[in-house]
């Protein structure tokens, strides 16, 4: 009896193991359909990415003036005394402001590093400490500072000094 109960235990045991095979001709069909919605799907993407082309007209060249709009640049206007630097010109270029005149010391020797004639402003109204990297005697040029000074100081304004 035993013997039958084991040969019975192993043949069960043969029949679980053969039977959870998976078959060769499963996976290349699933690789096949595979492809084939891959060709699909490139043939669908060729199609939508054909351009339409609009005819070129050639027009002739007209003088063009360029304007610049430094007139509309907004100024702020406000009662500074200088702390650090050889003092203001008409439109000068902030490009911090803080409560602590150490900070405001950090960034004019970050500026100073870089080339900058940097100087500090105590405003008493606000009790602000501003850092003025460049200062100028026209709004053009200034504007035109400023503007360079954005990719560093994204927050840099025009300040007119009463």
């Amino acid at each position: 009896m035993k013997k039958i109960m084991l040969v019975c235990a192993g043949l069960c045991m043969a029949l679980v193991f053969t039977g959870c095979k998976s078959k060769e001709s499963a996976y290349r069909k699933a690789y096949e359909k595979a492809k084939a919605q891959e060709a699909a799907n490139a043939v669908a993407q060729a199609e939508e990415d054909v351009a339409v082309v609009a005819p070129v007209v050639t027009k002739p060249a007209t003088s063009t003036t360029v304007v610049d709009n430094a007139d509309n640049v907004s100024v702020r206007q406000e009662n500074v005394s200088v702390i650090s630097g050889a003092g203001l010109k008409n439109f000068s270029v902030v490009v911090g402001a803080f409560s602590l005149k150490t900070n405001a010391e950090g960034l004019q020797n970050t500026l100073r590093a870089a080339g900058y004639d940097a100087q500090i402003v105590y405003n008493a109204d606000r009790n602000m400490y501003r850092v003025v990297a460049s200062t100028f005697d026209n709004k053009l040029d200034a504007v035109h500072s400023r503007d360079q000074l954005r990719n560093t100081y994204p927050e840099a304004w025009l300040l007119f000094a009463k």
